[in-house]
This record gives structure tokens, C-alpha cells and sequence, in this order.
């Protein structure tokens, strides 16, 4: 069905943004280790392959925990374009401080308006809340799955974040921890 295409689609949009965004960034001047960085991005990697193999692929995991309809899809792929554009207004706000691996910049600039107003880690809530939208239209136990897989990587990256940034801006940082939320507004 050609609706099913689209949230692979927004997905395709999402990483041509992020891969164009990627050039420019400030010099880095501390980096994650490769055998953290791996730890990052491998439960992403599975989990990004839980949301798209074909349900064929994933022997008992395709079994259906939520019904294929219309509602359902709808209501996934508009948390998915939500989470998405969240994402991006995010990446764009941050400018030339980020990177897609932990790091501090040289002269990196603690921004806390914008997105990050709202919450510390808005490029995450925003992937979460695309990942668990994908995760409802697709409605079966791989797609559970999955947002395991990514929020153990996502809560992992924000404590290596929140130890780096208290670290470099420290009373500044701890300020802002007091009176913005890590991922979710007015709740965590």
C-alpha cells in the first residue's frame, strides 16, 4: 500500500537532512572512545533495523501487538513527523556545537534557547518520540522492541552528555538542570 511508504519516506528526508547538516561543525575538542561510540550506536543499529526489515525477516518478532489500521498509522506517522521536525529545529538551533558522536567543540557554546528551552536533549526526545510513533504503526513485537533497543542508547547518551557538559560549563550547566528537563517537559 502506498501509505506504508510513508513513514520510510519522512525517515529518508530526516537522514538527508542530518547528513547535509553534518558539514561545518566547530573542531573537535574532546571525543567519545570508539568502544563507547559502539556501544551507542550498535542498539541504535538494531533497533533501526527492527522498524524497517520486512516483517518476513523477523520470524516470531512480526507478531501483531497493536491492530493494522488506518487510525493507528495516522496517529504513528504524525508522532513521527512531530518527533522528526522537533529533531531537526533542534539540530538547525544547536548550529555549529553539534555532532553525531559525543563530543565537546572547541569553543563550545552551552544554548539554551530554542529547542533546548523546552528540554536538554531535544534532538533525543524528538528521535524517541519519531522511533515510538514508527514503532505504532508498524505495531508488532519487533517495533517494541526496537524502542528498547534506542532508548537504552539514548538514556546512555544523555549520562555520558550530562557528565561532559557539567564538566565544561559546571555551574552554568547545573543551573540550567535545575529548571530544564532532560528529555520529557515537566517530567524527566
Amino acid at each position: 500500500m502506498l501509505l506504508d511508504l510513508f513513514i520510510p519516506a519522512c525517515w529518508i528526508i530526516w537522514g538527508s537532512i542530518w547528513l547535509l547538516a553534518a558539514f561545518g561543525v566547530k573542531k573537535t575538542a574532546r571525543q567519545e572512545e570508539p568502544l563507547s561510540r559502539l556501544e551507542n550506536t550498535a542498539p541504535l543499529w538494531i533497533g533501526g533495523f527492527l522498524l524497517s526489515a520486512p516483517p518476513a525477516w523477523l520470524g516470531p518478532l512480526q507478531v501483531r501487538l497493536i491492530p493494522h489500521d488506518l487510525a493507528t498509522y495516522c496517529i504513528g506517522a504524525a508522532m513521527t513527523v512531530a518527533g522528526l521536525g522537533f529533531a531537526i529545529w533542534a539540530r538547525y538551533h544547536i548550529g555549529r556545537n553539534w555532532s553525531g558522536v559525543i563530543t565537546v567543540k572547541q569553543d563550545h557554546a552551552l544554548v539554551r534557547t530554542g529547542p533546548y528551552a523546552i528540554v536538554r536533549h531535544p534532538i533525543y526526545s524528538g528521535l524517541m518520540l519519531a522511533i515510538i510513533g514508527s514503532a505504532l504503526a508498524r505495531g508488532d513485537l519487533a517495533a517494541l522492541l526496537a524502542i528498547a533497543f534506542m532508548l537504552y542508547a539514548v538514556l546512555r547518551r544523555v549520562r555520558i552528555e550530562e557528565s561532559w557538559m557539567s564538566e565544561t560549563f559546571g555551574q552554568a550547566y547545573a543551573d540550567y538542570k535545575a529548571h530544564t528537563r532532560a528529555l520529557i517537559p515537566f517530567v524527566a
